[in-house]
């Protein structure tokens, strides 16, 4: 710059790349290497391996790039909300010409002790078995009643209402507010949890007045990012033993999608922000309406099928049936070609029967002349049988028949005693015989 009497002094006109450079040397001549202390935000790592975040306090940002080298060395991973000191070196890039912090290392600062309680009671709750999956039930697709516990002056609260008015403005919220940072925050919680849990108990039993106090399906516990000292009453014992004791589903949504606590494991499910927490027990209106809509048709369709195929079968047994007189006439035919068919039987079997009938006469006459010479032959023979068998013509011969006195035939000189009287039968007549002294042969 370029002093001339009375006149103001002309300032010196710099090439941008060339000004960042004298402010990236003023830079690097004054302050490093520097040590800072903030909180982290804005965290991401690139594929390249490199990571970029800010490092913030209640007074200012600072932007910054660890390199794949320096972040290969971490013994921790980096998380929002995190309070850290990093050591590196100011400087300009200088093609944005953005003040930018290069990184060399990084270390957790400030929260070394909370983080160590903080996997301690993990692990302690783990091994009760606080965090099982098993016991964590799932959403209601629509619930009656949505609890909710936040801080009236939360940003998670705004979030939190407005998704839902946007979602599912049919269905009532139940705010129970709470503290959600401090010292006390964790009674205060555990006393808001409570009295949503007479609620969805009462709820459950069909005791509530559904008209004041809507049942309670499902409890958001909802809270927005912040360090890990903001974000501790929800590593709390008592309220992580409070939250496996609900008797509905509950959804923790704390802090950012990179943060976790103690209550995130021991809910039914945890939601990454507050907002997700309020999207996940919401199915939007619409959805439901469309979903009704494609039932609608779907009922529609299947009625519609169902009376087109009744119409098919109608028109088809109108086909088959035709006009009422031509059945009737195809009926008539019928009976006539039945009542041919029957007197045609009639007329063959009577004249097979009286052909039956005239052989039957023509043979009877015969039969009956052959029947008879054949009973007069055995009448012959059986006469001539008898007059064999005539005792007479025995007596012919020169025998008697003996008899006694009752008629009894005498065959055996033992059947007569001496002096008893006899009939001798002979072939002219009979003599009356006195026995006299029998005789053996």
């Amino acid at each position: 710059m370029i002093d001339r009497p009375g006149h103001a002094a002309t300032p010196r006109v710099w090439e941008v790349g060339a000004l960042c450079r004298a402010i990236a040397d003023a830079l690097e001549a004054r302050f490093n290497p520097v040590a800072v202390r903030g909180e982290i935000t804005g965290f991401s790592r690139a594929s390249s391996g490199h990571c970029y975040f800010s490092i913030k306090d209640t007074n200012g940002q600072l932007r910054c790039a660890m390199f794949r080298r320096a972040a290969t060395l971490l013994d921790f991973s980096p998380r929002d909300g995190e309070l850290v000191e990093v050591r590196g070196r100011l400087g300009v890039y200088e093609a944005r010409g953005d003040l930018q912090f290069i990184v060399e290392s990084m270390q957790r600062a400030g929260q070394g002790a909370l983080f160590e309680q903080f996997l301690r009671l993990k692990a302690q709750l783990e091994t009760e078995g606080l965090f099982d999956t098993a016991r964590k039930r799932p959403l209601p697709l629509q619930p009656r009643g949505i609890g909710l516990v936040t801080s009236l002056g939360a940003a998670a609260l705004h979030d939190v209402v407005t998704a839902l008015r946007r979602r599912v403005p049919h269905i009532p919220v139940v705010l129970v507010p709470a503290q959600v940072q401090g010292g006390a925050a964790p009674a205060s919680i555990i006393a808001a949890l409570s009295k949503l849990y007479l609620l969805a108990q009462a709820g459950q039993a069909l005791e509530a007045d559904l008209t004041k106090n809507p049942a309670i399906d499902v409890i958001l516990l909802v809270r927005g990012g912040g360090s890990i000292e903001d974000l501790w009453a929800f590593n709390d014992e008592h309220l992580a033993r409070t939250i496996v004791q609900s008797p509905v589903p509950l959804i923790c949504g704390v802090g950012h999608e990179t943060d976790f606590t103690i209550a995130d494991f021991c809910a039914d499910l945890r939601a990454p922000t507050p907002t997700a927490a309020a999207e996940l027990v919401s199915q939007p209106r619409d959805v439901w309406l469309g979903a009704l809509d494609l039932l609608a048709e779907r009922i529609a369709d299947g009625v519609q099928r169902q009376l087109d195929a009744r119409h098919q079968r109608l028109d088809q047994a109108a086909a088959r049936l035709g006009r009422p007189s031509g059945l009737v006439a195809r009926q008539q035919m019928q009976l006539a070609r039945l009542a041919q068919r029957m007197r045609h039987g009639v007329l063959l079997k009577l004249q097979r029967l009286a052909q039956t009938q005239q052989a039957l006469e023509a043979e009877v006459p015969q039969k009956i002349q052959r029947r008879l010479v054949q009973q007069a032959d055995r009448l012959d023979r059986a006469a001539l049988r008898l007059d064999l068998l005539d005792p007479r013509l025995v007596l012919q011969r020169g025998y008697a028949l003996l008899t006694d006195t009752t008629g009894q035939a005498v065959t055996s000189v033992r059947q007569a005693q001496p002096g008893d009287a006899l009939r001798a039968t002979l072939a002219d007549g009979a003599l009356d015989v006195t026995v006299g002294q029998p005789r053996l042969l």
